[in-house]
């Protein structure tokens, strides 16, 4: 079990955590979110010993091992899957002294313990994790210094999976894995024996892979049962409830200030004006909703319009050498308004099909046909390492327009979704996140026909990626994503493409198709599909005969409902009548017949309700298949 006790942690003067606490059970996945800069990442540090606190303490049991993705990846000449095995260090401590133990019960102690672990399966799970992450058998025979940086991040995941600690801390660990690595981790963790603590914007990750949700705001640590919608959903109903029960005490505040003002001069009210004032200081304020929303992304129109097929991709090979093509024969076109999102592992190509759109990459072979006067923007995560430093915001955009009024250029920065300060702020100082805004209103400045974006979403928390949704669906233009959030995914691609074996080619499904294709689920849910049409037919004739029995059913279900909302509107109006202090003051007895009423109305609303709920089931029952 791990617990919080009133900690506070302070970072650069700036306090994180004032007095938070949290007790998390033992086996729970719970998943650590708030706004970016809030202090999760702090908190980590804080839970593994390396911060010290200015009040509180975290405890855990003792001999609790924490585990955490290292820092540095691995970028030595051993391969990756000694590399992994090497993290469990007891099983490596205790094969090392087999070699050299010549005490007959200290070897059997060894043996036994090995046993215990279950070092025989070792090298089998090691395998198995270093596979869901996308390293082949071979791959996990090579060295870790001859992979890229993003790929050594996956084998120190790897490895300290492999460890499997008592609790494991992941700090946004989809940010260097692809869809395919996401959906193995997804259900990787899900599975897990142990405690986790994962911070993570991810929304689907964390749907499908936690059972709880820590909320870090406001200084403070709320824990919500559920996944990530769950969390949402009950969270918006208690502020709903907050605002409510805000409205409803400041105006019994005004009812009791009003009298309290009035009397407490005269004598014969001094008593009842005395006990009033006593009640108004008993009474704590309840907190008005504070809405700190997140800055929307705007891009751009295109300042001309290009007709479809705005590219045209006729038996297309594409590589970096010669005679090697990384993609072969592609015939494609994309359309003006096309939303096309590319599915694959890393290493498919998909960013070298995406640089091939955006220009910056030479076909081999074939034919390539752009429409007249396009404009292709392309913003990728590695480009992050292109902005100036020492430059802020509105210097990166001043070289872009150097004749417009400054008032123009700070506008055009604004439309990204920075505020007056950031835009003042050296891009070496933004977070990840504004300097991914920073970087994603300069790849689209000049209005782009096509925007392609390759993992846009590292370093957006949950709210900008909700932002950035909703300005690629306003943008007019075709868009092309590379992404491993499914959420984003599905809220913004219409077509999907898969990048594999050197194709590219239509994906005929969508993302829970793809999701058992590459989890192994049982069976093709497009097969079933096709299995079912020829009864569907008879299905929906069934339906519609069973409906058509129940339609006095149906009949009266309405009508209640009807009802039930001529009474809630009634009980309403009464409330907001009841909530004016005047109605007390020129006539009491109008109050008390108002409250009366109100009383019936609510008892008369439940007896409704159940005759609904009985009635409902009723038809739900007579219409099930």
């Amino acid at each position: 079990m791990l617990i919080i006790d009133d900690l506070s942690l302070r970072i650069a003067g700036r306090l994180l955590l004032d007095h938070a606490s949290l007790t998390l059970p033992a086996g729970t996945k719970a998943g650590l979110v708030g706004r970016n800069g809030t202090g999760k990442t702090t908190l980590f540090k804080a839970i593994t010993g390396d911060l010290s606190s200015e009040t509180g303490s975290v405890s855990l049991p003792k001999q609790t091992r924490i585990g955490q993705v290292a820092q540095e990846a691995p970028g030595t000449e051993e391969p990756l899957i000694d590399i992994v095995l090497k993290a469990d260090v007891e099983r490596t401590a205790l094969m090392a002294e087999e070699k050299t133990a010549t005490d007959p019960n200290r070897i059997a102690e060894i043996h036994m313990r090995l046993a215990d672990i279950d070092a025989h399966s070792a090298e089998s799970r090691a395998a198995t994790i270093l596979a869901g992450l996308g390293f082949d058998a071979e791959a996990q025979q090579r060295p870790a210094s001859s992979f890229s940086g993003g790929w050594r991040m996956r084998v120190a995941l790897a490895a300290v999976l492999f460890s499997q600690p008592d609790l494991l801390l992941l700090d946004e660990p989809t940010n260097y894995l692809d869809l395919e690595g996401t959906l193995w981790l997804e259900t990787y963790v899900s599975k897990y024996p142990h405690t986790v603590l994962l911070i993570s914007h991810d929304r689907d990750l964390l749907n499908r892979a936690v059972n709880s949700i820590v909320h870090l705001d406001k200084q403070k640590l709320t824990f919500w049962r559920g996944g990530y919608d769950q969390f949402e959903r009950q969270r918006a109903e208690q502020a709903e409830l907050q605002e409510k029960g805000r409205v409803k005490q400041e105006a019994a505040r005004k009812h009791l200030q009003s009298f309290v003002d009035r009397f407490r001069a005269k004598a014969s009210k001094a008593r009842q004006a005395q006990s009033r004032i006593k009640a108004l200081e008993r009474m704590k304020p309840i907190e008005a909703v504070s809405s700190d929303s997140v800055r929307p992304f705007s891009f751009p129109e295109p300042l001309k319009t290009v007709a479809s097929p705005i590219i045209a991709l006729d038996h297309v090979n594409v590589g970096y050498q010669a005679g090697k093509p990384i993609l072969k024969n592609m015939t494609l076109r994309i359309d003006a308004d096309d939303r096309i999102a590319l599915l694959g592992a890393n290493g498919n190509g998909k960013s070298t099909f995406a640089k091939l759109l955006a220009g910056r990459l030479k076909q081999e072979t074939g034919t390539i046909t752009v429409a007249p006067g396009l404009k292709v923007a392309i913003f990728a995560q590695h480009q992050l390492d292109d902005l100036r430093p020492d430059e802020n915001a509105y210097e990166h955009v001043r070289r872009l327009m150097p004749d417009a009024p400054e008032s123009k250029a700070r506008a055009r920065v604004a439309q990204f979704g920075l505020s007056t300060e950031k835009m003042n702020t050296p891009a070496k100082d933004l977070s990840g996140g504004e300097k991914a805004r920073l970087l994603m209103g300069l790849s689209a400045f000049e209005g782009p026909n096509l925007f392609i974006l390759d993992e846009p979403t590292n370093h957006l928390d949950i709210d900008s990626r909700e932002s950035l949704i909703h300005a690629l669906n306003d943008f007019p233009g075709a868009v092309i994503l590379i992404s491993h959030d499914r959420h984003l995914l599905e809220a913004t691609a219409d077509r999907l493409w898969l990048v594999k074996d050197g194709q590219v080619n239509p994906y005929d499904g969508d993302l829970a198709d793809y999701r058992q294709l590459v989890t192994g689920g049982a069976g093709d849910r497009r097969e079933r599909r096709e299995a079912d049409k020829a009864s569907k037919a008879d299905r929906r004739r069934e339906a519609a005969q069973r409906r058509a029995a129940m339609e006095p059913v149906a009949k009266e279900i309405r009508a209640t409902e009807a009802l039930m909302d001529r009474i809630r509107k009634r009980i309403d109006s009464i409330e907001d009548e009841l909530a004016d202090p005047a109605v007390y003051e020129k006539d009491p007895s109008t109050a008390t017949q108002l409250a009366k009423e109100r009383s019936k109305l609510t008892a008369s609303l439940a007896g409704h309700e159940e005759r609904w709920l009985t009635l409902s089931a009723e038809y739900e029952e007579g219409t099930a298949e």
